[in-house]
């Protein structure tokens, strides 16, 4: 069995869709810098209105990345 340390980030995920997309665009992103992400964790929802009816979906997350033994 390997040791396993993390580093834990927060990012805050935006969509106009919904939730589930605002997660994926965060992941999406933060996969383009980081290596090795294995969870994440929602910590909050919140949101912003456009246009006086329109929500705009905010998701903060915590991710979970794997760091490598040199």
């Amino acid at each position: 069995m390997s040791d396993k340390t993390y580093d834990v980030i927060e990012i805050v995920g935006v969509s106009e869709e919904s939730v589930q997309q605002a997660i994926r665009n965060a992941l999406t992103k933060a996969s383009q810098t980081l290596r090795n992400i294995d969870w994440f964790k929602v910590k909050n929802i919140r949101g912003a209105v456009k246009n006086n009816s329109e929500p705009i979906f905010q998701v903060h997350i915590e991710l979970g990345f794997r760091l490598e033994n040199k």
